[in-house]
């Protein structure tokens, strides 16, 4: 009977076998990170004969120890796993796009692999010495691959850049991205319309600013593919057969309500997709529930699926179906230009709802107004100059938390641009943005933050946001909000503090007694931001004081010992303003060595902190001589 030792060895190692097995049998990676992948694979797949090996024999050499170590490998595998079939499966754009992060993490469980492998005695086990002298070969192959770190295909990066940037990029170029990202057939481009999908769905309806410039490259990746291959044999089978009949609609270009093909497809919150007039009319009578999964909506706002709009596109030419008038419109853009007629009459009916109505329809308008407004810097002019912000800034007192909550982060995305910044600040906004701070849901008071922050970028804006009671809201976010709460307040409350009269509403309003216990706190995330708000309040008398009183002098020493660059300087800047005035700070920082730490400031410091760090060390001298 097996002990439960030689249990966790036996299981460990059968599930190594499986892990390497799995690995090596997963399918090529048909994107930008063939080689990567390949190489990845490739090591991992020589590492199976020592597991077999030591699974099958008879002699019990691996302890509690190896077991451990086997353990940590095993999960390091399950990682790799994961991470090759999120880039076998993922956008191949998207992934070309986020090039650098998908390096890293390549990097990042070679490193883990390597990591795991070194605490792995393999020359103690009993196998033979072909399987040693190839375990051996594997562990320096992943050694070389950590120093030796893999770069991106340079020729790409310039593909997608000329792409991207020319309005009619030469064929060849074209052909070679298409070749490049394996999107080389109709079938091809909807797998990656489907990826898309799904990265809408993951990020919550708003996969971000890269998505338009993802989805302008893939119009004209599929130009080119209908050029080369005007009939997709692997997508359509014999085309001989169905020539004189009516082409099938694909089931993913119906809408699941009208079963029509879609001219104008959108995203729910579920990550469905309908035609736009259809879950419209759902909605409008009341529903609140995604038609084809019944799952209860967490918002009504409607993303549109422009990649799904594309290919219905290419599928009507490359089929002969006359394509919807709509779609038709959406090729008279000027150059250079996002938006179409059809997309501002779009924002113009939307408006009409915030105006007219119902509470249903204002959450839903305003939730579509926040993602337009997120998504580039055109559709921030023209939703501003179809008059939305005084509309918006009036749903900033909404009774309902959701709308209310839309309505800030509209404003906030619309505030990008700088001349929106003082059209909302002219429609009496602020007063309502603090009062959504106060009093918010928790995102909505994070978004509020944001949105101070942006409008006090100009200097007036910052008296005005400081009269209007922001600071004390802020502090109470810095002390109960979501980390990145923390972080929104934190960065309003630097920016408004850089205004001399803020600085006193700050302290007058306890601002340095969180400050500190976030600076102590190593684990909070918040040092930076604590030590540069104390820096800059250490130039205000009354800030001065309140911080001396909250006995710093240990904490400061500390952070010019061990800290980084940014905090030792801001730092040095708060001891120095203490110290220069207080000789009982001065002889507490002594005390506690701070000369030493000063004077490697002094050799190795940004130069703010080498002329604090002198000026202290230059007081700490004469105390010296005085004493």
């Amino acid at each position: 009977m097996e002990t439960k030792e030689e249990d966790a060895r036996n299981s460990v190692l059968s599930q190594l076998v499986e892990s390497v097995k799995a690995i090596s049998e997963s399918s090529e990676c048909c994107n930008a990170f063939k080689k990567i992948c390949g190489n990845l694979v490739r090591r991992v797949k020589l590492l199976s004969p020592l597991f077999e090996e030591l699974r099958d024999s008879d002699k019990q050499v691996v302890g509690e120890e190896e077991v451990k170590a086997f353990e940590s490998l095993r999960l390091a595998l399950v990682s790799t796993k994961l991470l090759l079939e999120s880039v076998n499966q993922g956008s191949k754009l998207y992934q070309a796009f986020h090039r650098d992060e998908i390096v890293n993490k390549f990097h990042q469980m070679t490193e883990q692999i390597e990591a795991a492998l070194k605490e792995i005695p393999y020359d103690k086990f009993p196998i033979s010495d072909e399987v040693r002298e190839q375990i051996e070969l594997v562990h320096a192959q992943f050694k070389r691959a950590i120093e030796r770190k893999e770069s991106f295909d340079s020729q790409l990066e310039m593909d997608l850049d000329v792409v991207e940037k020319e309005k009619e990029p030469d064929p060849p170029t074209l052909k070679r991205l298409s070749e490049k990202l394996h999107l080389k057939t109709i079938c091809d481009l909807k797998k990656e319309s489907l990826a898309f999908h799904e990265l809408v769905i993951a990020s919550g309806g708003d996969p971000g600013e890269s998505f338009e410039r993802m989805s302008l490259i893939l119009k004209k990746l599929k130009d080119c593919v209908l050029s080369e291959n005007p009939v997709d044999d692997t997508c359509k089978g014999d085309q001989s057969s169905v020539k004189h009949r009516s082409p099938v609609i694909p089931d993913d270009f119906r809408c699941p309500i009208s079963l029509e093909l879609m001219t104008d497809p959108v995203i729910v919150s579920t990550g469905q997709t309908y035609e736009r007039s259809c879950i419209q009319k759902w909605l409008e009578a009341g529903h609140k529930t995604c038609p084809k999964t019944q799952q209860s909506l967490m918002h009504t706002a409607l993303t549109p699926n422009y990649v799904l709009k594309s290919l219905i596109a290419l599928w009507c030419e490359n089929n002969g179906v006359e394509l919807p008038r709509k779609q038709g419109k959406s090729k008279s853009k000027q150059n250079g230009s996002k938006f179409s007629d059809c997309d501002r009459a779009a924002i113009d009916a939307l408006l009409e709802k915030l105006a007219n109505g119902n509470p249903e329809e204002l959450r839903s308008a305003t939730g579509e107004l926040r993602l337009l407004a997120k998504r580039n810097a055109d559709n921030r002019v023209c939703i501003a100059e179809a008059g939305a912000i005084p509309l918006l800034v009036e749903l900033l007192s909404s009774q309902d938390p959701r709308t209310q909550e839309h309505a800030v982060t509209a404003l906030l995305n619309l505030s990008i641009n700088d001349s929106n910044k003082g059209n909302i600040v002219n429609a009496g906004a602020i007063p309502d943005i603090v009062d959504v701070l106060r009093n918010g849901s928790m995102e909505a008071r994070e978004n509020a933050a944001a949105t101070l922050f942006s409008l006090s970028v100009i200097d007036e804006n910052k008296v005005a946001i400081g009269a209007a009671g922001a600071i004390p809201a802020l502090i109470n976010l810095l002390c109960e909000g979501t980390p990145r709460g923390k972080k929104d307040a934190a960065t309003a409350i630097f920016n408004l503090s850089i205004y001399q009269g803020n600085k006193a509403r700050a302290v007058k309003a306890g601002i340095v007694v969180p400050l500190m216990r976030l600076l102590k706190d190593a684990g909070s995330g918040m040092v930076d931001e604590a030590l540069a708000i104390l820096a800059i309040l250490a130039s205000h008398q009354e800030g001065k004081m309140a911080i001396g009183h909250a006995e710093p002098i240990p904490t400061l020493v500390e952070a010019i010992r061990t800290g980084s660059y940014r905090n030792r300087e801001n730092a040095a800047a708060v001891l120095w303003s203490l110290c220069t005035s207080d000789q009982q700070q001065l002889k507490l920082a002594k005390e506690l060595g701070a000369e030493e730490a000063l004077k490697e400031l002094l050799e190795k410091g940004t130069d703010r902190a080498k002329r604090k760090a002198g000026s202290i060390l230059e007081v700490l001298q004469r105390l010296e001589s005085n004493c």
